[in-house]
């Protein structure tokens, strides 16, 4: 059985997105090979990505089958609210859902293909003057995220897209959303979600001081959470997986 849900704006669409599950390995162009899979194509001229969730683990088929809502089914009802509360986000088109037995097999989230093309991962060793411009407007960005009440669980170096258009301002867009927490995000909360970027130690520490700025809380207290949270992410992440980082904590 397979289940589909179209965006209204997209229901043109309908005849390609009924095939996607049949046509998928064979059609787009592979952007993206982990557990799960991302391809681009067009339809009609229009840019878009697909995105296929791997069939969970025997426990989790029932988990998210019954009990909890599916990362498909999230990824396309999240960036819904992002995008109304005026953040940019990878527009949704659909979610496809097949089931096997009545549990949950491969899922699908197609959606638009954002234009922006860099991410964090760039900023890994990169000097002051390649980041100040960026660290700032992405510190008073997400600041305007958490007052916002939106807090992305995942927010990783590849889930941050940003670029500089002609408009010359910095604009960033959120994606892989299915992770996302709703409601009031504290100081504490809110230093802590920048655990994961990666980057030297004053890239953070400009972050820090311009996020408590933009919060209207104190910059020394804040710089000091920042670091403290950054340093507990990655020195648990590298006991986890037994690697080390030339990453100064």
């Amino acid at each position: 059985m397979t289940n589909i849900d179209i965006a209204p704006a997209y229901e043109s669409m309908r005849p390609f997105i009924e095939r996607v599950p049949a046509s998928f390995e064979e059609e787009g162009e592979v952007i993206y090979v982990g557990r799960n899979l991302i391809k681009k194509t067009e339809v009609d001229g229009t840019a878009i990505n697909i995105k296929r969730y791997h069939v969970p683990s025997a426990l989790n088929r029932v988990v998210y089958s019954f009990f909890r809502t599916p990362k498909g089914r999230r990824a396309f009802e999240y960036p819904r609210i992002l995008l109304d509360k005026g953040f940019e986000t990878p527009e949704p088109i659909a979610y496809i859902e097949e089931r096997r037995g009545g549990l949950i097999a491969y899922s699908y989230f197609v959606s638009l293909q954002l234009p922006y093309r860099r991410d964090f991962y760039e900023f890994a060793e990169a000097s002051a003057e390649r980041y100040a411009e960026v660290a700032i407007a992405f510190a008073r960005y997400t600041a305007r995220l958490h007052e916002a009440g939106i807090l992305h669980r995942d927010y990783s170096p590849g889930n941050i897209l940003f670029d500089r258009p002609d408009d010359g301002a910095y604009h960033f867009a959120l994606v892989d959303t299915n992770r996302m927490a709703f409601g009031p995000v504290s100081l504490e909360r809110g230093c802590a979600n920048f655990a994961r970027l990666w980057g030297p130690i004053a890239f953070f520490e400009l972050i820090a001081r311009e996020y408590a700025r933009a919060r209207k809380a104190d910059e020394a207290r804040c710089v000091e959470r920042v670091l403290a949270y950054r340093k507990k992410f990655w020195t648990r992440f590298s006991r986890k997986h037994y690697v080390s980082f030339k990453l100064e904590l």
